[in-house]
């Protein structure tokens, strides 16, 4: 960790202005297409500094923006005759209200009440704060305090969103703001760094927000122990035309390969437990209860493992196909369906190897995240491609994180609700499992299908 004084007089604006004139500008479609931004603060007032120019932007531009405030900044001022911490906490909230309402007028606030300075204690407090808000997120990007700031709560606070971003697939950026005050152009994440401009109206509206922040930008009173926290050197590193945030460029996850579930098959009858566990018995029945016909004509099953939802599914279809990537789970799944002609069983490898002809239901069932990027949308394509007019595709999927497996559950289902050749037609949504059931754009829904309303 840094060692640092926020009344030295830090590094001068002058220094850091040649330096950063070379920064990469941040690609105009980074961006593109959000639905919202998620903003989270250590303190009062980091929001603003770091990247209130930013969020001014997106917020003309229709993004809901949503700041999340880990703690009160109450020890800002831990000798102040004036201020008790519960009486500097309240201020520091309501000047952070202000200053949002000057670049995002509506935008909600979430206080989490963490200790000052005691970040560590409550990051799970943070992390479930972000994992509700992030339930089910789409198009979103979080904005958080830069890891390498040398400022504990700020380091923490980003190593949470960083964690919670990467478990729900959404855009993640860190913004910088202690190091322009105690570092210099070694400490600076140059590769990753990149500059956002600002137009003149939102940096006008961040003026006015960092004015609010009276208790940080001003003294508390002329006695010891009131002194101004952020001082006119350090506030000149936030009002440039440009906001600076660290991007890391990730590498697009690549799928699984076939020899992975060999491995995982390996010596195992049943290692997921579907005969043993009721946690999968019960997913199974809602799944099944899910589908919107009473029987269909000809259905796909993709990643059927040792066969036990199949033998459902195989109740209710004239004909399933059934496939799976790993050989061993079919020699179990063929026990199941001995003699019978209605069930094939065939070992392929999707999306590469897809199998001809239409079918009136196809189910990915805990398959979805084990696809990179190309072939999730490839696998997708093809599985639209394959419906009939009146098919309908399930997808059911484990949303707690794995990290051996490119994209969570979620990240699956927000990618098949982006579809618009895609609608959806019922979703059941738990902390555990998503299940979603799509049909082609215009289908009718079960009471309607059936008579019971017209």
């Amino acid at each position: 960790m840094v060692s640092f004084d926020h009344r030295d007089p830090g590094t001068r604006e002058d220094e850091w202005r040649p330096l950063l004139t070379s920064v990469a500008v941040l690609d105009d479609d980074r961006f593109d297409a959000l639905d919202r931004v998620v903003v989270v603060a250590a303190h009062p007032d980091d929001e603003t500094l770091g990247v209130a120019g930013l969020v001014a932007k997106l917020h003309r531009e229709g993004v809901h923006v949503e700041i999340v405030v880990a703690t009160d900044g109450e020890r800002s001022h831990p000798e102040s005759p004036t201020r008790s911490p519960r009486t500097l906490a309240l201020e520091r909230r309501v000047e952070l209200l202000r200053a949002i309402d000057r670049v995002a007028p509506g935008a909600s606030v979430e206080f989490l009440g963490i200790a000052d300075g005691g970040l560590s204690d409550g990051a799970d407090v943070l992390h479930r704060a972000l994992s509700t808000r992030l339930d089910g997120a789409r198009r979103t990007l979080v904005l958080a305090p830069w890891r390498g700031d040398g400022h504990r709560d700020h380091r923490i606070a980003g190593e949470v969103a960083a964690a919670v971003a990467a478990e729900r697939s959404v855009l993640f950026a860190e913004y910088p703001i202690w190091l322009w005050h105690w570092g210099s152009a070694a400490d600076v994440p140059w590769a990753e760094l990149r500059a956002i401009p600002i137009a003149e109206a939102d940096r006008e509206a961040k003026a006015r927000a960092l004015d609010e922040h009276t208790s940080q930008t001003a003294p508390l009173s002329p006695a010891a122990g009131d002194e101004v926290m952020l001082h006119a050197g350090m506030l000149e590193h936030f009002r440039r035309d440009h906001e600076y945030i660290v991007v890391a460029e990730r590498a697009a996850p690549a799928s699984l390969d076939p020899e992975f579930f060999d491995r995982f098959y390996a010596g195992k009858s049943d290692p997921w437990g579907f005969e043993s566990r009721w946690y999968e018995e019960r997913k199974r029945s809602i799944t099944l209860a899910g589908l919107p016909r009473r029987t269909f004509r000809s259905a796909l099953e993709i990643g059927c493992s040792t066969g036990v939802l199949t033998a459902s599914l195989a109740e209710r279809c004239d004909h399933l196909l059934a496939v799976d990537a790993a050989s061993a789970p079919l020699r179990a799944a063929a026990r199941r369906f001995i003699g019978r002609t209605d069930v094939v069983l065939e070992q392929r490898s999707l999306p590469g190897d897809w199998p001809e002809g239409e079918f009136d239901l196809i189910v990915i069932s805990e398959v979805g995240y084990y696809w990179g990027d190309d072939d999730l949308d490839l696998a997708i394509d093809r599985s639209i491609g394959s419906l009939t007019d009146d098919g309908i595709l399930v997808a059911c999927h484990w949303r707690h994180p794995v990290d051996d497996y490119p994209r969570s559950g979620d990240d699956v289902h927000a990618r098949l609700r982006d579809r618009g050749d895609l609608a959806l037609l019922a979703e059941h949504r738990e902390e555990d499992f998503l299940l979603g059931v799509y049909s082609h754009p215009g289908a009718r829904s079960v009471a309607r299908e059936t008579g019971v309303i017209p």
